[in-house]
């Protein structure tokens, strides 16, 4: 099958001249950043001005065009502003993962070609060490709040340099991101201006985000989820985003009610909490509207127990790094498709489902649901490639524009599509195929269990079976024959649990993705 939502107009500029081009009087005067917890604000004029003078105090720094400025921030104000400020002076941002450690810095800034690090003070142990095995001096790494010895974003702002004479190409690359990893090792996705400008353009027209609209801003801004929706989108409708340095489920929820948050873009985990944790109902969250979850499929009886709770429209949508990220969204305005798919297409994004055994396209069924089929895409938003790894590239972009996205889905007759699950996760018991996330979004539906990831174990013949990693609620006193058969009673036989590990936390990425490699590991059952 394919398919084509209604064509959208790309604006051929840069990044930053998408999000903070054509202010006028009104919009410069408007909110644009809030510190959470500082109650610090910026306004659109503060923060294009700020830009500017990033760029040019980066210039001074002696950045060019062309050259990798990493950006290693939680999420602040600060953050923004250096990253537009870097794009502004022609650069190209790799961000990274806060939750790095040394060494995993040191191998993406090695990776990427780095000149310049931004960072941030309790960031430093690992940011550290990392650019010092790089060789890059003190005057090259920049602490956003301050360290002795180096520029602050104070001084950036303070520079009275001109503003860099660049004319951003917007073919070339702005952004960087590394790949999460967990299945195989991290790779630089190569985004260009013009694919991130086509996503943020994207996205907007599907999400319905409103100038007056207060969105906390959760989930990290170095993951391409968060660097689009939230930080792009956001700031390009002219709302207000209100940043969280860390999740801590109180301050969320403190923020939330305090600036009457009206749209919430959140991952898995985050909607667990909001479904099930007794907090909630300690705090005034009438003023949300509109929820979105991604990063990780959600099961729709989860979806929609966020819903209820808050009173307000739940959605998911779909998209990855190489789509820089957003592919598919749920529409708002449509209540007939099932809160389990992942929704439509954005618009200007070609679909296809493609059979793993045939390799023939899966039609869209007249009624019910299609067959399953691995999921490709193609569309503007597409990334160049991956840095220096034309054969990855190659298998993963195919020479028709399609992205092979790896992720098994079927599609309903009413073209709503659902993510079964990655078709390296997906688990073989005696032959017969075994979706984690199917008994994910079933674990998660019993009252005694917070959290719960499936991976494959093996049997004592040594074959593969489901084991699942189980987290308890407070108070629950389930045994692994419990949740065995409470499974059981609710699927076919080669879909049992038939090992069960109780842990206190399941391991997973900033962006929500559970880290199955780890899992796997643990039970020696990795095939």
């Amino acid at each position: 099958m394919t398919d084509r939502t209604p064509h959208l107009d790309v604006p051929d500029i840069s990044l930053t001249e998408l999000v903070l081009g054509g202010l006028d009087a009104a919009d410069r005067e408007r909110t644009a950043i809030v510190d959470g917890l500082s109650g610090a604000r910026l306004t659109y004029g503060q923060l294009a001005d700020g830009v500017d003078r990033v760029a040019a105090g980066l210039a001074e720094r002696g950045v060019r065009p062309g050259d990798v400025v990493a950006l290693h921030s939680p999420n602040t104000p600060g953050f923004a502003l250096a990253f537009f400020g870097a794009l502004r002076a022609g650069a190209v941002v790799t961000p990274v993962n806060v939750l790095s450690t040394a060494h995993e810095v040191e191998g993406q800034l090695r990776d990427a070609g780095a000149v310049l690090l931004v960072t941030a003070g309790a960031l430093l142990p690992q940011s550290g060490p990392a650019a010092a095995a790089l060789g890059l001096p003190d005057e090259r790494v920049v602490v956003l709040d301050g360290a002795d010895g180096h520029t602050d974003l104070d001084r950036l702002l303070a520079s009275t340099g001109a503003v860099p004479d660049v004319t951003v190409d917007p073919g070339s690359v702005a952004v960087l991101p590394y790949s999460s990893g967990t299945t195989g090792l991290p790779k630089g996705v190569r985004l260009s201006h013009r694919n991130l400008v086509a996503n943020a353009v994207q996205s907007a027209a599907a999400l319905d985000v409103h100038a007056d609209d207060v969105v906390p801003a959760v989930l990290p801004f170095f993951h391409i989820y968060g660097l689009t929706v939230l930080l792009d989108v956001t700031l390009l409708r002219r709302a207000t985003l209100v940043t969280l340095a860390r999740f801590d489920l109180g301050d969320y929820l403190r923020l939330i009610e305090g600036h009457r948050a009206s749209y919430l873009f959140i991952a898995p985990p985050v909607a667990l909490a909001l479904a099930k944790h007794p907090a909630i109902d300690e705090h005034d969250l009438s003023s949300v509207r509109a929820v979105l979850s991604g990063a990780a499929p959600l099961d729709a009886d989860l979806l929609a127990a966020v819903g209820e709770r808050l009173g307000a429209r739940a959605r998911q949508g779909y998209g990855m790094t190489e789509a820089g990220p957003v592919t598919h969204v749920g529409p708002f305005d449509r209540d007939d498709l099932s809160l389990g798919s992942v929704g439509v297409p954005v618009p200007g994004t070609e679909m296809r489902v493609v059979s793993i055994e045939t390799g023939a396209d899966v039609p869209v069924p007249a009624e019910g649901m299609g067959e399953p089929g691995e999921l490709w895409v193609r569309g503007p938003q597409v990334m160049l490639g991956y840095l220096d790894r034309d054969d990855e590239t190659r298998a993963t972009v195919d020479a028709d524009g399609w992205l092979h996205t790896g992720d098994v889905v079927t599609v309903d007759h009413l073209g709503a599509t659902f993510v079964v699950d990655r078709l390296k996760e997906l688990i073989k018991y005696k032959g017969y195929q075994v979706a984690p996330a199917e008994l994910e979004g079933l674990l998660l539906g019993h009252p005694g269990i917070r959290d719960a990831a499936v991976v494959p174990g093996a049997d004592a013949e040594g074959q593969e079976i489901p084991a699942a990693f189980v987290v308890l609620a407070a108070g629950s006193e389930l045994d692994e024959h419990a949740v065995t058969s409470w499974v059981a009673e609710r699927v076919a036989p080669h879909k049992k649990v038939r090992a069960v590990t109780f842990v206190d936390s399941v391991p997973r990425s900033a962006s929500g993705k559970i880290l199955r490699r780890q899992l796997r590991d643990s039970v020696g059952g990795a095939r």
